[in-house]
Order: C-alpha cells, then structure tokens, then sequence
C-alpha cells in the first residue's frame, strides 16, 4: 500500500477532532520575548493546553517570576469515544513553579480541578475562565480556527496564537488583518515548524521522526503565530528597491493592479495598488503600506475583481482543466491565463 501524505493524515486528526500538535519550547521562547511588557500583572489562559505535557504552560510557569504575572490558567480538551475516555480539568497557579529531578514541573502542592465537560474552549465554564483572562496564549485545533478567534474577538481578548499562514484567506480573518486588529508575529516567516504529536498519530510522512524517548514529531508547513500584541519590529519599513517596468510588473486582466510575484520586489516608485503574496504580511508595517482588500473569490469582488471573461473560463476549464473562481485575480501571459496564488491588495502610503 502506497504512503498516505501528511496532508492526508492532517485531514484525519481534522475529522477525528484529534489534530492536537505540542508546540517546541524553542519556537515559544523566541516568540515570547517580544511581548514581555504587556505580561505583567496579567492572567494568562493557556485554554488548549494539558499542563503535563504542554509547552506554553511550562514556559509561563517557569518564567511566572520573571514575567511578573498575576495568575497563569491552564485547560485542555479531551477526546471521548467508545474506546477513549478521559477526563479535562483546569489547572491555576499564581506562582512560579519548581522542576523535579527528571525536569518534569513539580505540581505535587497544585490541585487540579476536574471540569464538568470535555474542556471545549467553547464550553460554558471555559469560557467564564476566558472573561477572567487577560492574554490567551497557545495553539488552537488549525479545523477551529475561525470559530477560535471568533471568540476570542467577541470577547475582547489580547491573544497570541498560532495558525496555518493560510488562515490569512478566510474571509472572517482577513477582515480583522484589514482592520489592524489583527496582525502576524514577530519570529516565524518562512519555512516549517516541528511539532509533537500523540502517541497514536500516525507517522507516514519523510517529514516525520521518533526521538530516542519515542516521543513523535511532524514538521508543519506554513506555520505562523497571530496576535493583537503590539511590537516594535512591526513598525520598521520595509526596505524597497526595485523600480516599476510594465514588463516586470504585468498589470491583472480583470482588476487594475500589478502583480508583484515576491515581497522583496515590490516596485519603490509605483504610487498605485498592487497584488503580493499573503506572506507580505511577515513585513507588513501598517505605517507603510495600505492593505485594499483580497483578491479571491468573493472577497475580491467586493474590492472590484472582475468576473472571468468567457473565453477565458472556458480556458482555464476545458484546456487547463482548472477551477475557474469569479473574484480571483488573473493575468494573461502569453496568451495562458495564469492565476496567482492568493494576492493581497496593497498601496503604499508613502508615495
């Protein structure tokens, strides 16, 4: 039997609820260290989070002292089947706690109190313990992650998450990118990320490995961490070189904009709105540039993205043999027409 992807494998832990990935001290301790003001004094809700196992809880509870805070929360879900039972419970601290001798946190003064349900963040008394929080800090279900920062927007939170860089697409995501109330943070732009995973997830994958305690890891595509957490680094301009010819930058067949393929050529001296990856955004500083809307779908007819003329749907479908969406932007280049992954519509405000 051929090896199943690891998107495949993916969209199993989606449809079982069990994509449950254990984020690496490393990557937490480097994005942290960019937000350390706007921890002090405040509870910090850790509301995916197992504390035996999770890093999140494990970074703030070693660092409670350093990071001057008032109390740190901790929930997890828990999976139940026929075959699979368990119970979700919360746990408080509001003090720093010590390590045992196999470097395991000492939780031997702390009780843990069992919840009434599965420790859903959208449970009635998670979410009373998320009104008391300042600042959510960890790494939601990726299949919730709509309703999960739905959430957290209605109730007024601070947060810093992490999430699939595709996230920036959906439609209730991008709203807020747009609005400013929402933006990427400060430590990962490019690449993968590894992350633990239980033990019955199955490791079919090359990007996969068992570390000699047999604890598994999978590396993840298009990590990013979201936050409304200000910081400095996003506030620095990016540094533009490149000037505007028409050849290099061919304007879009249905919408007045140029498309720029990659961030680092964006044009300096073009005064009109352009289309750039999503992953812009790991550069995006809101002083600098104006984000005008999407270019997908019906987030780009909303902007004024034309429909597909019928020649060219007709292309795309019956010789590309591709999807044909009204709303995403698409140029015609040598008589093809070709469709850029999702653009991100942009002026900059400085010219």
């Amino acid at each position: 039997m051929a090896k199943k992807s690891q998107n495949e494998n993916l969209h199993k832990a989606k449809d079982g609820k069990k994509d449950e990935f254990y984020t690496q001290l490393t990557d937490i301790e480097k994005e942290m260290k960019h937000y350390k003001d706007h921890f002090v004094g405040k509870t910090i809700y850790c509301n995916c989070d197992d504390p035996e196992w999770s890093n999140f809880f494990r970074f703030f509870a070693l660092k409670f002292e350093d990071l001057k805070l008032k109390k740190l929360i901790s929930t997890h879900f828990v999976y139940s089947d026929m075959f699979v039972q368990g119970d979700a419970y919360k746990l408080e601290i509001t003090r720093q706690l010590n390590l045992k001798s196999d470097g395991k946190l000492d939780f031997s003064d702390k009780e843990k109190t069992k919840l009434k349900r599965n420790g859903d963040f959208s449970s009635s008394e998670c979410v009373e313990l998320l009104k008391e929080a300042d600042i959510v800090v960890t790494n939601p279900t990726f299949s919730l992650f709509r309703q999960y920062v739905a959430q957290l927007v209605q109730y007024d939170k601070k947060f810093l998450i992490i999430g699939n860089v595709n996230a920036i697409t959906y439609k209730e995501i991008f709203k807020l990118i747009k609005a400013n109330n929402l933006w990427l943070g400060a430590s990962i732009h490019s690449g993968d990320r590894e992350f633990g995973v239980p033990d019955d997830y199955p490791l079919n994958a090359a990007s996969s490995r068992i570390d000699e305690d047999g604890n598994k890891y999978i590396r993840v595509k298009g990590v990013r961490w979201f936050t409304n957490l200000d910081y400095k680094e996003r506030h620095e301009d990016l540094i533009l070189f490149k000037k505007y010819t028409p050849e290099e930058y061919p304007t879009y067949d249905n919408y007045d904009a140029i498309n720029v393929d990659v961030t680092k050529s964006i044009p300096a001296d073009y005064e009109g709105v352009m289309g750039v990856p999503i992953t812009f955004l790991d550069k995006y500083n809101p002083e600098q540039f104006e984000v005008v809307g999407l270019g997908i779908s019906n987030s780009g007819i909303e902007i004024g993205v034309q429909p597909y003329k019928p020649e060219h749907k007709k292309y795309r479908k019956e010789v590309q043999k591709r999807g044909a969406v009204d709303g995403d932007l698409y140029l015609i280049t040598n008589g093809i027409v070709d469709v850029p992954y999702a653009r991100i519509i942009i002026k900059n405000k400085k010219l």
